[in-house]
């Protein structure tokens, strides 16, 4: 279901964009659209895909900032941050 609404969708797009039917039919089609993107299932849709974003979105953010720590000890020459003295540039 999600497949075909977001393949007509770019259907519509793409022929707004190429169309060459002049202003009447720009016109049908976007009622059109506004009528798809006011229906309360695409509404739900996109909110259970928003809130699913959110959740791989702070699932990446946690997972990097354990990365960003990883970084310092992984770069070749660099002294671990207890053996460095502050202000001084280990290069």
């Amino acid at each position: 279901m999600k497949a075909r609404t977001m393949f007509m969708a770019g259907a519509a797009l793409g022929y707004v964009l190429g169309t060459k039917a002049g202003r009447e039919r720009y016109e049908q089609i976007k009622r059109l659209s506004q009528q798809v993107s006011e229906n309360p299932n695409v509404q739900e849709a996109a909110g259970k895909l928003r809130a699913k974003g959110e959740v791989f979105a702070g699932a990446a953010r946690d997972k990097a900032g354990h990365l960003k720590d990883r970084v310092p000890e992984q770069l070749p020459g660099r002294k671990p941050a207890d053996e460095q003295q502050p202000g001084v540039y280990p290069g």
